[in-house]
């Protein structure tokens, strides 16, 4: 298999990574997921999952639909990228090792699904707060403690935002 394959064999359906996930974790593999938009990928973006992959030996990430992008309501541009491209991006860090995408306005539903070790947010969420309506709440959080997981947070780089891009090249 080619490395471009072997990139896009790394996006794939929820119903697949739930499988992949599966089998790592018969295997040993500690998972560790993280989410997010991933709209123009910068320093801080990798800084955060490089990171986020070393709490465990595979790194899952699910990537907001462009629907879902469109409904956090950063700006009626966003998101620049489409989704495919993001994933194709994101599925090409080497320490990146799936890939998948949800439509929903929080990953909930797919992090009970994969049922990872580690759920990984930035250090602008806290891992243990408990209420849901705190904007610092992890979503998903519950769940993975549930199954006798972590919540781990990761320091955020001071002056990346794909926000401040956008401002940047609009002038």
């Amino acid at each position: 298999m080619g490395k471009f394959e072997q990139i896009k064999h790394k996006v794939s359906s929820l119903e697949e990574m739930v499988q992949r996930v599966h089998e790592w974790k018969q295997s040993g593999e500690k998972v560790v997921f993280t989410n997010g938009c991933f709209d123009i990928l910068h320093e801080g973006h990798v800084t955060y999952l490089a990171k986020a992959a070393d709490f465990g030996s595979k790194l899952v990430i699910a990537i907001n639909t462009d629907a879902s992008v469109k409904r956090q309501g950063k700006g009626a541009e966003r998101p620049i990228n489409p989704e495919s491209s993001r994933a194709l991006i994101l599925a090409s860090l080497e320490f990146v090792d799936g890939v998948i995408f949800f439509d929903e306005d929080t990953p909930v539903s797919v992090i009970e699904l994969v049922k990872p070790g580690v759920l990984v947010k930035g250090a602008d969420y806290d891992a243990n707060e408990t209420d849901p309506s705190n904007k610092k709440y992890i979503v998903g959080r519950e769940a993975i403690l549930a199954n006798g997981g972590e919540v781990k947070t990761v320091a955020l780089v001071e002056g990346f935002s794909t926000t401040n891009i956008v401002k940047k090249l609009q002038g």
